[in-house]
């Protein structure tokens, strides 16, 4: 809380209209003469003399008023034998008015304020002057009086000072507040809106509240300096050249970190100088690095020459470039008299030939009398992003053939192996060494779409240029195109083509086609091809005005914001239960368009089985995406919740629900990319809706085709092997992540490969394993599972055969009755017989953590079970006895003790 100083309002002293025996008496005080309103009728009975001002006009906001009155009183014992009728006291009166009255007066009209008594009274010999102050409340009409009632005192009115406070103009925090009045009794806090300083915002409107006593106090709502803004002394100026501010924030500018380009002022961020990048890791707002130079000192040494093993050893580059992020590559060449060839696959390499972080890895299977070139590349996280695509051009073109050039920034060192390219169109894919193509057998008069993709020695994806349209000329006619430049720009873009009506099926198109693809489907625009964003919104999704959104209660917070339990109530319609995702204060206008672009998504789709937009907020300050709520929000919380409380009939229903949206999604050609239990909703009827289309990407054309990226995360253990190798998306890998979904829901939610890391998840996949089935999980939904996560992505099952076949599960529920195989030591993760650290378990309470039924550790101990020997001599009836009813605990804690028994028995035979 803070306090301004109270300023005062005053109308000086007032003049006053003389009514009955007051007079206007000259004194003499301290040498200086002054005049004062007088009235002294002691002696007689019955005194009732009045003195009014004249009209005093109050300002609209002025309530309350304080009337400050010096004046002198007589003492009643100087006046002898009067004094029995005398008086020390005068009475305060008001009376409102809406105009002047004039010298009209009815006491009528006037209500007491208060009665006027001295501290104190004038003797014959000295004389004393008495301040007093008085509030009159409540007034509510254009003007005022005030009247002074004398009953009989002898009494002296020096001055008469009206006013009122005020709180006055301030800048707090940012914030602008004008000059306040200060409220009265009935508002003993007034609450004021301020305003941003310019160049400052807030994610509330700034309030503070003034005082009865002119005061500022309790600030709401801090302003901040925008971003590429500071504060300084109560303004938001700009930053100086060579520093900068990312966000809006109550934080300094600071300097452009190193290798970054110093720009003027009121710099956002600091681009990256000529020559250094940013990894994708790397904040926008860090320095930038240098690629590094070359490794040094590279030394072959024989070790077997029987079995052609030698070691290469190295130097680590001089120059790190300023990154500790290196790795190194091998990539060898035989030779045979002057022809080099790639050694090819046969060669080994421990322990890789990509990847290395240590200087020195091992070659074997070379093969004798031959010569061989192996050349070490350093690489750190910006090396992919040295090269990019600058601009395509058409050098040549018939009616079956197109010859095409690119151009590359920078151009690659003289003494570094040449760049390779990867060049896509329609979804077929070429990788060239060099900057030119003639790609033949292409339809006449037809449009394609074309993009070039830079790659690393070991295939990872780099720079890209933007899609480019070329036309194949008609049949019969040549046209020379060369030198047509086109400018392009870096970017990642569905590549497809673009067949004309009149264009017959060719060879390729049965190749990409079949007989269902072919029927005329409703297809999906990718919203990222407008080139003004809002234009997809606008298309896609019905704006709402916010009056008619209600937020009830904050439900989770997105990428984005604060996600709200809401009700929709449109006039004309039934009132809805909406979910409602905001946009966080301090966005910039790419996040806003990011965050919009979802609903572009959404609004596309209608199945029963995807979640439900129901429209958008963009034309106010708060933008908003309002979607059907569902009651049971995330389905894997929401199995956590109900362990072992759903038949498998009832999951397999979940399941299919999901099915029949992800088919409806690839029919639209579109693909997910990031399907998990998670990103799937659940209502009040157990209805499970697909959700969260952040990550997903569209497949124009064909729902088997590829999306490419060479940044953004990738949620590992729902992803397909080929998508994480080579970031290549496909209805197929959502396929994949279809299969781990599956696994969820009959695992009631438990986390796929449990604790396992990122990498041993990778690495296990790699090395074909698999999920296990989870407990009680029928046999048919687990071999569909395992179809799922076939390695060949072409013998995935598709989702319409996906959902025929849950289909028929579920028209035989006797289908489900036989169950996989379960091993619990391996289908619940259990650590066996021992802890995380690998040590036996030390209490009851511990294992029971560990398969997550820590919620019946008390149940254990008032039953007396209180140690591990205990627990391996327990029965299902003993389970039951101590209170543990849900089928599926009672299994999960069955299924563990026995895992516990047969590791026990095991380790004993070995210690025997």
């Amino acid at each position: 809380m803070f306090k301004g100083s109270p300023s005062v309002c005053t109308s000086n002293l007032v003049d006053f209209v003389i009514l009955f025996q007051w007079e206007v008496v000259q004194r003499t005080l301290n040498g200086s003469q002054f005049y004062t309103y007088s009235v002294c009728n002691v002696g007689e009975r019955e005194q009732d003399n009045w003195l009014r001002t004249t009209f005093i006009q109050r300002r609209p906001a002025a309530s309350r008023v304080f009337v400050e009155l010096q004046f002198i009183v007589r003492d009643c014992n100087s006046f002898g034998d009067s004094s029995v009728t005398c008086k020390e006291t005068f009475n305060l009166f008001t009376s409102e008015s809406d105009a002047d009255v004039g010298t009209t007066f009815r006491k009528g009209q006037f209500k007491k304020v208060a009665t006027i008594a001295p501290d104190e009274i004038t003797s014959k010999n000295e004389l004393h002057i008495n301040t007093e102050t008085r509030v009159v409340e409540n007034l509510s009409r254009k003007g005022f009086y005030l009247a002074f009632q004398d009953i009989g005192a002898c009494v002296a009115l020096l001055s008469a000072r009206v006013y009122y406070k005020t709180c006055p103009a301030t800048v707090k925090s940012l914030a602008s507040f004008p000059e306040t009045v200060a409220g009265g009794e009935n508002q003993a806090l007034r609450e004021v809106s301020g305003v941003c300083m310019d160049n400052a915002i807030s994610e509330e409107l700034p309030r503070i509240y003034c005082t009865v006593d002119g005061e500022w106090v309790v600030p709401v709502g801090q302003c901040q300096c925008k971003s590429g803004y500071e504060e300084v002394k109560d303004a938001c100026q700009e930053c100086q050249a060579g520093f900068f501010k990312a966000a809006a924030s109550g934080d300094k500018c600071e300097p452009c970190p190193a290798n970054t380009q110093k720009l003027n002022s009121g710099a956002l961020v600091c681009p990256c100088m000529d020559g250094f990048y940013r990894a994708p890791t790397d904040p926008p707002t860090g320095p930038c690095s240098g690629l590094p130079s070359a490794p040094r000192d590279l030394v072959a040494t024989t070790t077997q020459l029987s079995t052609g093993k030698l070691l290469l050893s190295w130097q680590p580059p001089e120059d790190t470039g300023g990154r500790s992020d290196i790795t190194y590559s091998i990539e060898c060449q035989r030779c045979e008299g002057v022809v080099c060839q790639s050694c090819g696959e046969k060669i080994r390499y421990e322990p890789a030939s990509t990847g290395l972080t240590d200087t020195k890895v091992s070659v074997s299977e070379l093969d004798a009398h031959l010569n061989y070139t192996f050349t070490v590349e350093a690489h750190s996280g910006v090396s992919l992003f040295a090269s990019q695509i600058t601009s395509m051009r058409l050098v040549e073109r018939t009616s079956t053939s197109l010859s095409l050039s690119w151009d590359v920034f920078p151009r690659p060192r003289v003494q570094s192996r040449p760049i390779r390219y990867e060049l896509t169109y329609r979804k077929k894919v070429r990788r060239i060494y060099k900057n030119f193509v003639q790609i033949s057998k292409l339809a006449p008069g037809t449009a394609y779409l074309f993009r070039v993709q830079a790659l690393s020695s070991d295939g990872t994806p780099g720079g890209s240029s933007m899609e480019e349209q070329f036309e194949t000329s008609l049949e019969g006619t040549e046209e020379d195109h060369r030198g047509k430049s086109f400018t392009c720009f870096t970017g990642f873009i569905i590549i497809y083509r673009k067949r004309n009506s009149h264009t017959r099926q060719g060879p390729e198109d049965t190749y990409f086609s079949s007989s269902e693809q072919l029927k005329p489907l409703k297809t999906y625009v990718d919203p990222h091809t407008y080139e003004d964003p809002n234009t997809a919104v606008l298309k896609f999704a019905t704006e709402i005005h916010p009056s008619h959104i209600t937020k009830q209660k904050v439900i989770g917070a997105g990428e984005f914001g604060e996600v709200y339990r809401g009700i929709l109530k449109v006039p004309g319609r039934k009132e809805v239960a909406v979910a409602i995702k905001t946009l966080k204060p301090g966005y910039s206008e790419k996040q806003r368009q990011d965050f919009l672009s979802e609903a572009s998504i959404m609004g596309q789709f209608s199945h029963q089985n995807i979640i439900r937009l129901e429209g958008v907020v963009t034309k106010f300050k708060h933008a908003m995406i309002v979607t059907e709520y569902m009651e049971n929000g995330a389905l894997d919380r929401y199995l956590r919740d109900h362990d072992g409380e759903f038949a498998s009939f009832q999951l397999v229903g979940m399941l299919r629900g999901i099915a029949a949206g992800m088919k409806y999604l690839s029919d639209m050609s579109y693909v997910h990319r990031d399907l998990a239990a998670r990103n799937i909703l659940v209502n009040n009827t157990l209805e499970c809706k697909v959700s969260d289309f952040g990550l997903s990407r569209v497949l124009e054309d064909d729902p088997e085709g590829t999306y490419t990226t060479s940044g953004g995360k990738i949620p590992i253990r729902w992803t397909a092997p080929e998508a994480i190798a080579y970031r290549k998306f496909t209805s197929a890998s959502d396929v994949w992540s279809f299969g781990i979904v599956m696994w969820e829901v009959m695992a009631f939610g438990e986390r796929p490969y449990w604790d396992m890391s990122n990498h041993e998840v990778m690495k296990a996949i790699n090395e074909a394993f698999r999920l296990p089935a989870p407990m009680d999980c029928p046999s048919a939904v687990y071999q569909l599972m395992l179809q799922c996560w076939l390695q060949d992505r072409s013998k995935r099952p598709r989702f319409g055969d996906i959902v025929n076949l849950l289909d028929k599960l579920l028209r035989s529920p006797d289908s489900l009755k036989t169950i996989a195989d379960f091993d619990p030591r391996v289908s619940i993760r259990l650590p066996s017989t021992s802890g995380s650290d690998g040590s036996p378990f030390r209490s009851v309470s511990e294992w029971l953590e560990s398969i997550k039924m820590s919620q019946y550790s008390e149940n254990f101990t008032c039953a007396g079970v209180v140690t591990m020997d205990q627990v391996l001599q327990m029965k299902n009836e003993d389970i039951k006895n101590i209170g543990v009813r849900l089928p599926g605990h009672l299994k999960r804690i069955a299924y563990s003790i026995l895992g516990l028994k047969d590791q026990t028995s095991t380790l004993s035979v070995f210690a025997v």
